[in-house]
C-alpha cells in the first residue's frame, strides 16, 4: 500500500482555513490546479456521499466521493469514483489542527492507495509533490484573507481537553521525536525539572514504568501510560503530587511538516479539580509546562527563539 503525504502551516486561524477545507465544491477557490467544479445531483457540498465532478487545468475530469466529514476534529475524506491516475483503493483525507503559539493552522493532506507494480513509487511522489503540497501551497495563500463564518467556535462543543497546547518546532520529526520519546529525560533540557529518574530499575521506553522528579520545590510521580513510535505519541498519568487535582492524564503526539521539514507538536492534558483552581493550572500547565517544554527542545536543540 502506496502513501501520499504532505503538511503545512498556515498563518491563519482554524476557524478560516476549515471553512474553505470543508467545501468540497471549493477546490478552484485555492487550489490552481482545478479550473471548474460541481456537486452531481444537485447536492450540497456537506452531505455525505455527495461526488464532486472537477477538471483539471490539463483537461482531466476526476470524479471523487465525499465519505468522511466531521466538524468538531475538522477532517474530511473522499475516494476516486473517476480516478485522475491509474492507482487502486484510494482513499485520501485532509484535517486541520489548531496551532495554539500563534494561532496558526496544522494542515496534512494524506492518501492511501495501491500502485502498480511496475511503476512502485511513481504516484506516490507525484501525488505527495504535485497535488498535496502544490495544493496546500495555495490554501497557505488563500485562507489568512479568508473570511471565518459568522458565530464559528474553536470547538465544538467540549474542548478535546482541559488543555491543548500546539506549536511548531523547528526540527525534522525524526530528530525530535527521539527527545520526546525519552521519559526519564526532561531532566536534562526542561529547566524546571530536576531530579528526574525511573523508579525501580525500569527503563525510560518500558510502559508501566514511574518517573520521580522535581517540578521547582514540588516532586511528582508519573506512569508511562503508552509509548508509540508509530505515531510518535506517548502519554502518562500522575501518580502523586502536591498539586490539587485527580485522575490527571496527560500526553504528546507529533507530526512531520513537509514544507520546511520542521515538527507540528500537541500535547495535551485532562483533570479534575475545583474551577477556582482550575483558573490558575490550565493557564500554568499550557504555557509554563507544554510550550515552554517545545520552546526550550527548539531553544536548545534546533536554534529557535524562545517565546
Amino acid at each position: 500500500m502506496a502513501r501520499a503525504y504532505s503538511s503545512i502551516v498556515i498563518d491563519a486561524p482554524v476557524e478560516k482555513v476549515w471553512a474553505l477545507v470543508r467545501d468540497f465544491d471549493g477546490l478552484p477557490a485555492w487550489n490552481a490546479g482545478v479550473v471548474r467544479s460541481r456537486i452531481e445531483d444537485g447536492l450540497a457540498a456537506d452531505v455525505v456521499g455527495c461526488v464532486r465532478s472537477f477538471h483539471l487545468k490539463d483537461g482531466t475530469h476526476v470524479r471523487e466521493r465525499l465519505i468522511h466529514l466531521d466538524d468538531a476534529n475538522r477532517s474530511l475524506s473522499y475516494n476516486f469514483e473517476t480516478p485522475a491516475f491509474p492507482v487502486g483503493d484510494y482513499l485520501a483525507t485532509l484535517r486541520v489542527m489548531p496551532v495554539t503559539a500563534g494561532d496558526r493552522s496544522f494542515v496534512e493532506w494524506e492518501a492511501t492507495f495501491e500502485e502498480p507494480a511496475a511503476e512502485r513509487g511513481k504516484y506516490e511522489a507525484l501525488i505527495s509533490r504535485d497535488v498535496f503540497s502544490a495544493g496546500l501551497l495555495g490554501l497557505a495563500a488563500k485562507a489568512p484573507s479568508a473570511v471565518a463564518p459568522v458565530g464559528a467556535r474553536r470547538w465544538k462543543g467540549r474542548r478535546p481537553a482541559k488543555v491543548y497546547a500546539s506549536t511548531v518546532i523547528r526540527g525534522p520529526v525524526d530528530k525530535v521525536w527521539p527527545i520526546l520519546r525519552d521519559f526519564a529525560g526532561m531532566g536534562a533540557w526542561h529547566s524546571d525539572i530536576t531530579r528526574m529518574h525511573m523508579l525501580d530499575g525500569k527503563r525510560a521506553d518500558q510502559v508501566g514504568g514511574t518517573r520521580d522528579f522535581f517540578f521547582g520545590e514540588g516532586r511528582l510521580h508519573e506512569e508511562l501510560l503508552h509509548l508509540c513510535d508509530r505515531t510518535r505519541s506517548f502519554s502518562y498519568r500522575i501518580n502523586k503530587s502536591e498539586i490539587p487535582w485527580l485522575d490527571y492524564v496527560a500526553g504528546a503526539r507529533i507530526w512531520p511538516i513537509t514544507d520546511g521539514d520542521r515538527t507540528f507538536a500537541v500535547w495535551t492534558a485532562d483533570w479534575d479539580a475545583n474551577p477556582n483552581d482550575d483558573l490558575e493550572l490550565i493557564p500554568k500547565v499550557h504555557n509554563d509546562v507544554f510550550l515552554k517544554a517545545f520552546d526550550t527542545i527548539d531553544a536548545k536543540y534546533f536554534g529557535g527563539a524562545r517565546r
